[in-house]
């Protein structure tokens, strides 16, 4: 089968990494004489106007396939970018594989997903794949704010949240990601976060239980292991097991946080008594008291949150 690849190029992901590796992969589209045109964004949310046009005069679902060269939509950015793109195209209702190949400072679902760490691997992988295939994606919906969304990575409440908006809001992320320690930036806002945060109480309810906590501390639900840039806050999740995974971290004394970081660099954080998992297809989560919350980095702001999870499917090309 034949293809056209539509690239659509984040220039500004991982503070100018996007410009860098799609350089490449122009490159190599070039080399070997594969059908492609470049559509680059040239200022914020730009990428969900290029999807509406594409969409409207373009790209193709995947049923509706026919002999000519199949319009092939790939994506060169950050988390971010592919949040923004999934869920443009779940607002438009239209079924579109999506390929996609990281260019971020955090890089969560190519991780969560065992993409190559090899751009060149990737593009190569993309090639030669002849069809999608199809994977469990988180759908949230907020009852108080009125708003859905599609989640690829993660959605949290509390610390990790709280960690993205001084992150997002921190010039020393720009500056790291120059030099391609764009993680740093998040163990910065780790460590001027994690000891200001509050504990505050939330309602779980999941497989016809409702369970509360007092003294909640990070609470993110997610379908793979990482968050952060890398992080394994949940070591147990796996995108093809078609499952929810909630992680819930109690506020515990200051000794053992230290603990705590030790246990969740080497995987084993199970083994604390503070850390909560909870596996389902549906989730609900309230928190009475304002925290920050986020779904893939992006902030969703600071308030109290009514959530309910589930999975929806996507289309995916690697």
């Amino acid at each position: 089968m034949n293809f056209h690849y539509h690239l659509l190029i984040n220039q500004a992901a991982g503070a100018g990494n996007g410009k860098k590796i799609s350089e490449k992969v122009e490159t190599l589209f070039l080399k070997n004489n594969f059908l492609y045109t470049a559509h680059r964004t040239n200022y914020p949310n730009h990428e969900l106007e290029i999807i509406s046009q594409l969409v409207e005069t373009t790209l193709l679902p995947w049923s509706k396939r026919t002999e000519t060269p199949y319009p092939l939509l790939l994506v060169i950015g950050g988390d971010g970018t592919l949040h923004q793109v999934v869920n443009q195209l779940k607002q438009l209702n239209v079924e579109i594989p999506v390929a996609y190949i990281p260019a971020g400072s955090g890089n969560d679902f190519a991780r969560g997903v065992n993409l190559p760490k090899e751009i060149e691997q990737i593009f190569w992988h993309i090639i030669q794949t002849q069809e999608p295939q199809e994977l469990p994606i988180i759908a949230y919906e907020e009852k108080i704010q009125e708003r859905k969304g599609i989640s690829v990575n993660n959605v949290g409440i509390g610390l990790d949240a709280a960690i993205v908006a001084r992150t997002n809001h921190s010039t020393t992320k720009h500056h790291l990601n120059k030099y391609n320690l764009g993680s740093l930036s998040y163990i910065m806002s780790i460590l001027a976060v994690l000891f200001k945060q509050k504990g505050f109480p939330i309602l779980v309810e999941a497989n016809g239980q409702t369970i509360g906590y007092k003294k909640a501390f990070l609470c993110t639900t997610t379908n793979h292991p990482f968050f952060g840039g890398g992080v394994a806050i949940a070591p147990m999740a796996d995108i093809y097991k078609h499952s929810l995974d909630f992680i819930l971290v109690e506020r515990l004394p200051l000794y053992k946080i230290l603990w705590l970081i030790v246990l969740l660099l080497r995987k084993k954080q199970a083994n604390s008594k503070y850390f909560h998992h909870i596996s389902a297809t549906k989730l609900r989560i309230v928190s009475t008291t304002p925290q920050f919350a986020q779904a893939d980095g992006e902030e969703l702001g600071r308030g109290p949150y009514d959530l309910q999870f589930s999975l929806e499917k996507q289309l995916f090309w690697f």
